[in-house]
């Protein structure tokens, strides 16, 4: 049992920090960075999408209104909102150039569903299933977030 331990600190223990920042080096993410690292923007966007937060104004009311808390829940320091900004804004979006349309019809609904994927190696069936879980996950956390 997690006695002692914030429910955000827990849910980012299960992110891959080592493997994410195996990336961020690769990709020079945090060159000239002193203070707001890629980590710290990647959990500041996590806390915004769990507790659906509408904007960055929103996020950074949220995240000063647990100023006291941010060390321990992985924040950081000098979370601002132009600070936010600014590391949004500067990160390169690498979109894939490719993307796979897939086509998923569901005989218990029976509807038909189309996703766009970058994953040309899994059949349809399999990314379907995927998109069905990650679905599942958005309506258990928005479920959570309204009580």
């Amino acid at each position: 049992m997690n006695q002692g331990k914030f429910v955000f600190a827990q849910i980012v223990e299960f992110l891959p920090q080592r493997i994410f920042d195996k990336f961020v080096n690769q990709y020079n993410g945090n060159k000239y960075i002193k203070h707001f690292t890629c980590w710290n923007q990647l959990l500041c966007m996590v806390f915004g999408q769990l507790t659906n937060r509408d904007s960055l104004r929103d996020l950074i009311v949220a995240i000063n209104a647990h100023e006291g808390k941010s060390y321990h829940l992985g924040f950081g320091k000098s979370i601002t909102r132009s600070n936010l900004a600014k590391a949004n804004e500067n990160k390169k979006q690498d979109y894939p150039e490719k993307l796979r349309r897939v086509k998923f019809y569901d005989k218990e609904t029976n509807r038909t569903f189309v996703f766009l994927s970058n994953n040309f190696e899994l059949s349809a069936e399999e990314i379907a299933y995927l998109y069905k879980n990650r679905w599942q996950v958005e309506l258990f956390l928005s479920g959570s977030n309204n009580t």
